[in-house]
Order: C-alpha cells, then structure tokens, then sequence
C-alpha cells in the first residue's frame, strides 16, 4: 500500500500544501546517524507485532540487539532472522549492555511495558518506534511526548494506517470543509476478540520453562502466572492491557483525529456491561466532548465496541460495517472503512472531491528517515501519538467509573492541564498507577 520515494522526494513532499501534519509544534529532531549509515535496532519484543516490527528494522537497518521475556520467541528470531543479534530478556540489561552500539530501538511489549522501555530508550537519545496504543495510561502519553521534544529524538507510533493515502486523504477532505461543519463523529469496532469482564483464572504453579514471568509483569503489580495472559489475553486485563479501545481506537479514531485535532475534551462518560476494576468490561460506549477550536465548533466523539454500532440512520438505513468512523457534517456524511481507514466514501454517493495531501513513503520508512535527520514522521509521540493516546485513555477513565447495570456511574470532568478528574479523584491512581519496586519511569 505504501508508495516508495527517495528521500529527497520526500522532503519536498512534505513541504507541499497538505493536511497541516506538520505543524504540530515545531517538533526538532537530532540525526542518530549520517543519511548513508545504516541504523543500528534493538528490538524489544519480537514475535506477534514485534515480528512485523523487528523486520522493519531488519529490512532498513541492522539488528543487533533482540529482546524477549520468552525463550522460544527469542531463538525464533534469532534462528530465523536476526543470529548475530544479542539475545535479552530483560530490557533493562539490554540498555546497561548496548547503550553505546544501538541508535534506535522498536517497542513491541504488552501495553503496560511501553512506557518504561520507550523512556529508557529516548533519555539515552535513541530514536523509539513503539507499538500501539502508545501508552498504558494517560501520564504517561503526556510524559513521553514531553520527553520526546525535550531528547528531540526521532519517534513513531504503530498505528500505520496514519501513513496510508486513503486516511490522509480523508482527512483532507474534512479540513477542506466538503462535508460542510462537523456536527459530531462515531467510531466502533467489533472488538474485543478476546474475553473481558470476567475474574481472573486460576494461578497455575507450572509457569511455561520459555516464560520468565516476573520479566513480564515488569512495573505492574504482581500476580501469579496462569494461562491465558500471555502472548495475547493480556489486553483486556486493567494491569497489562487497554481494552477494546486502546488495542484498535489509534487505528480507527485516527482520521478523525487528524481531520478535526481531536486533543483535550472537556468531558467523558461511558455505558457499559459491567466489569469488576480488573477485567474491562464486554462491551462500552464512550462519549467525548471536545470544545471549539478557530477551525471548527465543539464536537461530540463516540466509541462503540464489543458489538455495540452507532444507528444507521447515519449511515443512509443501511446496516454498518463490523468497524469504521462516521463524521456528520452539515452537508454530507464521510464514512472511514474498516480499521484503518483503507477505503472512505461519502455516504450521499457523492464523488469525493480532489484534494492535495502529503503522501508517505511509508511508515517505518519515515520513522527512519527521521533517524536520519529528516522530518519527524508524521505519527511522532509529541505532535501526534502523545495526544491520540491521550485522548483514547481518557475513555478507560470514563470506564473505570461509567454507568453499567450495577452502577449510576457520572461524567468525568476533564482538566487536561493538571491531567485531573476535576470531580473524580478515585481515578488518580489510573492516571498515574505506582510502578513495581525495580521498575520506574526515570526520565532524569
């Protein structure tokens, strides 16, 4: 899907008019390395979407350095791809050891080790790819981005659909005003694909030889091994995971983001099945209130998962996808297809009109050239992922106290300034949980 350019193509490309993803705020970047040198990985997490991730880094760079809390993953990448690599189970050793031979790193961990890992990297002035969603909680959206523009390292989040032409171009046909004024937005998705909302399995004395458990717990709070939490029913686990909305809203909340800078709402409640503040629940809809900005007026966001749609009346009474976006505006509807935006279509069957956008050479591929002293990518932590995640988590917030059959729940009231729910302080310790004795998040 992604078009290939040189570099300087590139550059001039993203000088040209487009969908402002450039003027986030002014984020500098320092070159890792000269244009011709090849960059030097450490891959941390290398099997699931680290797979995909280390290979980017193969294919654009040299690996030297993989690191994985399972054995067995990390003899595949070794065996497979990468066996001159030095081999890590611990993150933080691989930092002690490699510090001086690694320029940049990819993060591809359980959500709730995104933060430590990222931050080891970016304050030794590494570049830092780091999977989606960026951050397990909203401190730590807001800290990394701030460090980010303080390290001025080069940086980028793994939702890819941020470089694809169909996103990029529908947001430009929303900033472009041809949907005339956002009226509100609905996104959904059909996950979790994963079970949520129940209690936690029974411990299971006989963790896996290849497993180094308390590796994976890392800065959570510990809890005894079973089956299940790893590789993958982590995600709907409050201590490891996001959610439905954190594994999928960076991908389908993103063009919505782009086209209407969707940062810093004000407000935001949720319904939901019910989940015991260990588990997330079944299913959720969350509601956003984002306020006026000079380029259009307040806007209501909201997220459906777990088999929940919007109606479709507004998508013309015909039934909706499994997921997607819908952005009301005042003369048309634009409908982003699927989880990625691959496709988009305005829902009057009109022709979308002909728009100028900034095309990519490719996600990774911008990742890297920012390495290399380039533009940031487009989907760096300070001027983008920091604020899109930052907004996602606000809905597990929302969760965390929202209205189920057990519970009247409220509305949060969100001060984006202090990071604070001005009348909901039991979310404190879900804004910024206390990390594990031997874990922290040291950005000195």
């Amino acid at each position: 899907m992604a078009r290939r350019t040189n570099r300087r193509k590139f550059m001039q490309e993203t000088a040209a008019i487009g969908v402002g993803l450039w003027a986030g705020g002014g984020m500098q970047v320092k070159a890792n390395t000269s244009a011709n040198e090849r960059v030097r990985f450490a891959c941390i997490g290398v099997d699931g979407k680290g797979e995909s991730d280390s290979a980017d880094a193969g294919k654009h760079g040299d690996v030297v350095a993989i690191c994985d809390i399972d054995d067995a993953r990390l003899e595949k990448a070794a065996s497979q791809k990468f066996p001159q690599a030095k081999r890590f189970n611990d993150y933080r050793r691989l930092f002690d050891e490699m510090e001086k031979s690694i320029d940049a790193v990819t993060v591809s961990t359980p959500d709730h080790s995104h933060a430590c890992a990222s931050l080891m990297a970016m304050v030794r002035g590494k570049g830092c790819f780091t999977q989606k969603p960026l951050t397990h909680t909203v401190y730590e959206a807001r800290l990394m981005a701030d460090v980010a523009r303080r390290m001025q390292v080069a940086t980028q989040m793994g939702n890819q659909g941020t470089s694809g032409d169909p996103l990029r171009q529908a947001a430009a046909v929303i900033k472009g005003g041809h949907i005339g004024e956002i009226r509100e937005v609905h996104v959904w998705t059909n996950r979790p694909s994963w079970a949520q909302g129940g209690d936690r399995p029974e411990a299971d004395e006989e963790i896996p030889e290849t497993v180094h458990w308390d590796l994976f717990i890392g800065p959570a709070p510990f809890r005894d091994y079973a089956p299940g939490y790893h590789p993958f029913a982590w995600r709907g686990w409050w201590d490891f995971g996001t959610g439905a909305l954190g594994d999928m809203a960076c991908h389908t909340f993103n063009m919505p983001f782009m086209a209407a800078d969707l940062k810093n709402p004000t407000s935001i409640e949720a319904e939901h099945s019910g989940h015991n503040k260990d588990s997330y629940p079944s299913w959720s809809v969350i509601k956003f209130m984002f306020p006026a900005t000079a380029a259009r007026p307040a806007i209501p966001v909201t997220w459906y998962d777990g088999g929940k749609k919007p109606s479709p009346e507004l998508f013309g009474g015909k039934d909706l996808p499994d997921s997607g976006a819908l952005v009301v505006g005042s003369k048309d509807t634009l409908h982003a297809k699927g989880d990625y935006c691959g496709e988009f279509e305005l829902v009057s069957g009109a022709e979308a009109p002909k728009v100028d956008f900034v095309k990519s050479p490719g996600h990774f591929e911008e990742y890297v050239e920012a390495i290399k002293g380039g533009k940031p990518a487009v989907s760096n932590f300070p001027d983008y992922s920091g604020p899109l995640t930052e907004t996602i988590l606000l809905g597990n917030l929302a969760v965390w106290c929202g209205k189920s059959p057990n519970s009247s729940g409220k509305k949060v009231e969100w001060d984006s300034a202090n990071l604070k729910g001005k009348n909901a302080p039991e979310l404190d310790a879900i804004i910024k949980p206390a990390y594990r004795e031997g874990w922290s998040l040291n950005v000195s």
